[in-house]
Order: structure tokens, then C-alpha cells, then sequence
């Protein structure tokens, strides 16, 4: 079906270009201050956002800096260093960056400018342990939550508290004024959440993140409980919060977003004469999302003229029962989808990440086209069997129906789209 899997890649690529840091940095950037730029910053996007700046900034404006991505995401350039580091568990060449960042930043005049670039995966890729936490006890908490299906502001609530680099503790520590450039993966686009809000005050507190490790029955590492505790009992600072004066020469801008995204391809699809339903930004889990998006699909096919088209963003999680399921969020979703609507015979849909990688493997997500399930079934492939072993890459992979972009060196998060025509 290659007109169906054209046409949906277009839509995701189209959601892509909305998301691009070349096209969005040009309107945000600020003049070159009285003294010198450093730029510090990280996540999956931080390679394209320092080329972006690099390429506008005045040759003969000081620039310097530093930002950290994931492997095989960086970029070559000539005045702000790029180094890659590990996503979604942290490693110590974060670590390290995220420290030489810090003593950067302490050595700021007011008459200079922190130019702080965030991206989602930014909590990951700048992860400073607090002290009396090493890097494999906070490694073993993030590992986790990430397995329990705790969502990204929850994963987040609790690194923060655990990590030197988030929490608006970067912003409270500069003499001089910052802006933050911020490329958003969190549904809502609070800036205390996204990478962990390095520059934005946090509401969160201890008691929170104690909260949530205990909601999710996850029993964390002596030293990591050890932290939270002493927080909790008032031994260890808290997090800069709202209404902290160091917060006044701080400006938080989002520049980009799954909002602005799925709109661009609203207006792209309503282009070709296709009827959109955006949902915006949607979280749950995979499945249970797969399952209400497959009952709004039938209605509004029902009562609605056709083509149509289901678009929605945001991240949902997935609840991990098979360790060696191969099968990311979006293809998790997609094979959901697909099985809860295998009786309409004109449906065919998108899930893809926008940063190119969809759980542990090679794909940004996987197409779903009509004759799937007959393909899939000719290969001897049981989906209903795969799905319940977490194991959507592997049908998608035999069928060759996964997106495969490489690194896109973006992040919005992700993008589904379903079309009945």
C-alpha cells in the first residue's frame, strides 16, 4: 500500500519541520549582551539548537559554550562544544558535562548572557548526581520508574530531587540574565518539567517525590531514600521555588511544541481535503489510548463525511510485563489500534516519536496500512500474541512497516495520526 504509507510519512514529516530548531531559533534569540554568551544546555535537540545559534550569532559577539545529546545525535561545530552521553539511563560523560556547565555558569558577570538550550532528554543527558548519590543508585531509580509507567512529570518530579543540574537550580546559580530556549516534550508545556526544568522554579517538593516512589511501590537505592528523607525532614535545601527573586532576570520561552506541530499538519491535511480531528496532547497508556482513539475513529467515521483524520500528540507510557519485548510506545499503540479497528477495511495510521527513537530500538515508529493483519498473518505472525508480549516491533519489523529516520536531532514528542478514507 504505498500511496497509504506515503501519504502518512508526509503528515509525520510535515510534523517534523514544525519542529525544527533551524526554523523556530531565528525569532527567539536575543542580542548579544554587554559582555560574553555561554551557552549551556542539552537533550536530543541540543546539537541542532547550538547549530542554529551558532549560524545567527554575530562572528564578532563572544560565544561560548557547551551542550550535551545522546549518541550519534551530535553535530560538528566551531564555538560551542558538543559531547554525547547516555538516554534514557544516564552515564558519567553526562555527568561530567553537566559539572563543567555548572562551574561555567558560577563564573557569569551580570554584564554577560546564559543562552540555555533545552530539549527533551535533557534530564537523562544532564544528570549530576546530589551528592551522597552515585551515578549507578541514581541509574537504578530512573530504571525503575521508567519500567513502572510513571509518566515523564512524575519521572521528572522525583530526578529533580536527585540531580544538581534541574530544578532551576542552573538559573538560580548565574550572576547574569538567562533565557531559556525550550524545544517542549511534555504535554502542557511547563517548563519545570521539560528536561527537568533547569531553569524554571519548582513547586515540586521531597514529600513529592517520596510520594511517588511510594505509589509506584518502587523501593529505591539506601542513598536515594537516604536524600529524599533528609529533604523531607529539612536537612537538605529544597529546590528553588516560586516567587524566588533569583527568578527575575530569567526568561523561560517555549519555542516549539507538539501543539504546534499537530497544528501544522492540520493545516497540511486540511489542504488535501481531509476532515481533522486534532485531540492535541493525550497521555495514558498505550493500549487503553489505542482503544478510546479506535472508538472515537469508528464514530466519527460513522456520522462524519470521509477522509478523516485522528491526530493527537503528547507521550503515552507503557507498563512493561515482558523484559525482552521489544516494543516501543508508539508501536504499542499502533498494533492496539490496528487489531481494535481490524474490522474497517479503509484504515491506516502513523505512531511515530519525534525524535527519531521509539523505545530501545531503530525505529521512530511503524505504519499501519489495511491489509497488516493479512500480511502479518501470511508470515505466521500472532499480533494479538506479540502485543500482550510487549513485542510490537517485532511484527512491524518483519512486514517492514517500521519508520526508520535516524536521528532527527528534534523532540516534540509524539505523533499519531489515524485516516479512514
Amino acid at each position: 500500500m504505498p500511496l497509504q504509507r506515503n501519504f502518512l510519512l508526509s503528515a509525520f514529516h510535515a510534523a517534523l519541520a514544525a519542529a525544527d530548531p533551524r526554523n523556530l531559533l531565528p525569532a527567539h534569540l536575543p542580542s548579544p549582551p554587554k559582555g560574553r554568551t555561554l551557552v549551556v544546555g542539552g537533550g536530543k535537540a541540543a546539537a541542532s539548537m547550538a547549530r542554529a545559534v551558532e549560524e545567527l550569532w554575530p562572528p564578532n559577539a563572544p560565544l561560548s559554550g557547551l551542550v550535551v545529546t545522546r549518541y550519534q545525535h551530535g553535530l560538528p561545530l566551531t564555538r560551542i562544544e558538543v559531547i554525547e552521553a547516555s538516554h534514557p539511563l544516564p552515564d558519567g560523560c553526562g555527568a561530567e558535562a553537566a559539572s563543567r556547565m555548572l562551574e561555567e555558569i558560577a563564573r557569569l558577570t551580570p554584564d554577560d548572557l546564559l543562552l540555555v538550550l533545552i530539549s527533551g532528554g535533557g534530564s537523562s543527558l544532564l544528570a549530576l548526581p546530589v551528592e551522597g548519590v552515585t551515578l549507578k543508585e541514581l541509574r537504578a531509580a530512573t530504571k525503575s520508574l521508567l519500567a513502572c509507567g510513571a509518566s515523564i512529570r512524575e519521572i521528572n518530579t522525583v530526578r529533580k530531587h536527585l540531580t544538581r543540574f534541574s530544578g532551576g537550580q542552573v538559573a538560580a546559580l548565574s550572576k547574569a540574565p538567562v533565557r531559556a530556549l525550550i524545544l517542549s516534550d511534555v504535554v502542557g508545556d511547563d517548563p519545570t518539567y521539560i528536561a527537568s526544568g533547569p531553569c524554571a522554579p519548582d513547586p515540586d517538593t521531597f514529600s513529592d517525590a517520596l510520594a511517588l516512589l511510594q505509589r509506584h511501590a518502587i523501593m529505591p537505592p539506601a542513598a536515594v531514600n537516604d536524600h529524599l528523607q533528609r529533604g523531607l525532614r529539612g536537612e537538605i535545601a529544597d529546590t528553588p521555588k516560586p516567587g524566588d527573586p533569583r527568578f527575575a532576570k530569567v526568561e523561560n520561552r517555549i519555542i516549539g511544541s507538539a501543539r504546534a506541530s499537530l497544528t501544522a499538519v492540520q493545516t497540511w491535511l486540511q489542504q488535501q481535503g481531509v476532515r481533522v480531528i486534532n485531540l492535541g496532547e493525550v497521555e495514558g497508556e498505550s493500549r487503553s489510548v489505542a482503544n478510546a482513539h479506535a472508538e472515537r475513529i469508528r464514530q466519527e467515521a460513522k456520522h462524519g463525511g470521509l477522509p478523516i483524520a485522528l491526530l493527537s500528540g503528547g507521550e503515552t507510557t507503557v507498563t512493561v510485563r515482558n523484559a525482552n519485548g521489544r516494543g516501543g510506545r508508539n508501536t504499542e499503540y499502533l498494533l492496539a489500534l490496528g487489531l481494535a479497528l481490524r474490522d474497517l477495511d479503509r484504515i491506516c495510521a502513523i505512531a511515530c516519536d519525534t525524535d527519531g527513537i521509539d523505545g530501545t530500538e531503530n525505529n521512530a515508529g511503524a505504519v499501519w496500512t489495511p491489509d497488516t493483519l493479512a500480511r502479518a498473518e501470511s508470515a505466521g505472525l500472532d499480533a494479538a500474541a506479540l502485543l500482550e508480549a510487549n513485542d510490537a516491533y517485532g511484527l512491524f519489523s518483519v512486514l517492514n512497516d517500521l519508520v526508520i529516520t535516524g536521528p532527527t536531532r528534534t523532540n516534540v514528542n509524539d505523533f499519531r495520526m489515524a485516516l479512514v478514507y
